[in-house]
């Protein structure tokens, strides 16, 4: 890796661009130099606290601001637009997950990217876990055999509060969606990420207690893959007052593993601290079993010696940058982030259809 830095900038100024922007301002290969919002206070607040440039409109900050790489950071309705200015600019993009909250978006900016000669890539931090990496090691060895049943589940609690902290929150319209496209998109990742392209999709959605909302608060759903595996989503924000979220994969060989991704009390990036370690909780491949106690120290010392959110957002940064710099495709790619937007789009029509739906979806 050279020397090359890229002037960054932020779109957005919200609870989670303040993770974007802890990681851009001290990372080698960012020159952190701009945000851009809607003209507010929140958005002069921003600037001065980076001491960086600020903008109302994207166009006008690539161009004054020499800006190289942006960093999404707004609602989800609202990502397609700006990401999609940047990109046919040729401006490098990563955008916050989901990648949007339609798969018209998603194709808009990934054309855009292709247009553009320019990286896209959507957030997906969780992939950089220990734990996590540990499942995608054991599989690409084959030491699980063929992946042939996943699950994905995210009990969780989001109160009133939460939901009047941000206007765009619990609509159709503003967010798109519910506990499927704003609280799942880290397991509906991994467990793609593990098992691989879907074939069918049937599931549910309902609203159990949230009558300020329009959107969902619970789905499930079943999964089959295009390998001849199954799998099974089960998500909610019904679930006062904590968090339990984990995916585990089980071999044709009869070994199965796992990772709790959240545990403890829900987290709010720019609010709240995530409270526990990610770790394996299952690992039953012969002659490994007895590193569970020592890979689960070695993550919490980890998780002590530094705020997780903004360490694991900044190593999915680097990645990104690094990828950009070089003009290869980085980790966790746009194609990564529509599979997971093809998959809640999938729940919501089998719900609608009340019968199963068959992939790949039409946009």
């Amino acid at each position: 890796m050279d020397n090359k830095r890229l002037r960054t900038a932020v779109i957005g100024t919200g609870k989670v661009a303040h993770l974007h922007a802890a990681a851009l301002a001290v990372l080698p290969e960012s020159e952190f130099v701009a945000a851009c919002s809607h003209p507010s206070a929140r958005l002069d607040s921003f600037g001065r606290q980076y001491g960086i440039g600020t903008f109302d409109d994207v166009v006008t900050m690539i161009a004054k601001a020499g800006v190289e790489a942006v960093f999404v950071c707004t609602p989800h309705p609202e990502h397609a637009s700006p990401t999609a200015a940047a990109l046919r600019a040729g401006v490098h993009a990563l955008v916050e997950k989901p990648l949007a909250s339609s798969l018209e978006d998603c194709d808009l900016m990934i054309a855009a990217g292709k247009a553009g000669g320019a990286v896209l890539g959507t957030v997906s931090q969780r992939r950089f876990y220990p734990p996590s990496q540990r499942i995608r090691s054991a599989l690409d060895s084959g030491r699980l055999g063929r992946p042939v049943l996943g699950t994905a589940s995210m009990l969780g609690w989001r109160d009133e509060a939460y939901y009047r902290s941000d206007p765009w929150r619990g609509s159709w319209e503003k967010e798109g969606g519910g506990v499927l496209v704003n609280q799942s998109p880290h397991q509906l990742d991994l467990l793609l990420w593990y098992m691989g392209e879907v074939a069918e999709v049937f599931g549910y959605w309902s609203n159990l207690n949230h009558p300020y909302i329009e959107v969902d608060d619970t789905a499930v759903a079943v999964v089959r893959f295009r390998n001849g595996g199954l799998g099974n989503v089960l998500v909610s924000n019904s679930q006062n007052p904590a968090i339990h979220a984990r995916v585990a994969i089980h071999g044709e060989n009869g070994a199965s593993v796992g990772v709790q991704t959240d545990g403890g009390a829900m987290f709010i990036p720019g609010l709240t601290r995530i409270t526990e370690a990610p770790f394996n909780d299952v690992w039953t491949i012969p002659g490994e079993g007895q590193l569970l106690p020592l890979w689960k120290d070695n993550d919490a010392l980890l998780f002590r010696s530094e705020d997780p959110a903004i360490r694991f957002h900044r190593i999915q940064i680097q990645d990104f940058l690094r990828a950009a710099i070089a003009g290869h495709p980085p980790s966790v790619t746009a194609e990564d982030g529509r599979r997971t937007v093809e998959l809640f789009t999938g729940i919501y029509r089998a719900a609608k259809a009340g019968k199963s739906v068959a992939f790949p979806l039409r946009s």
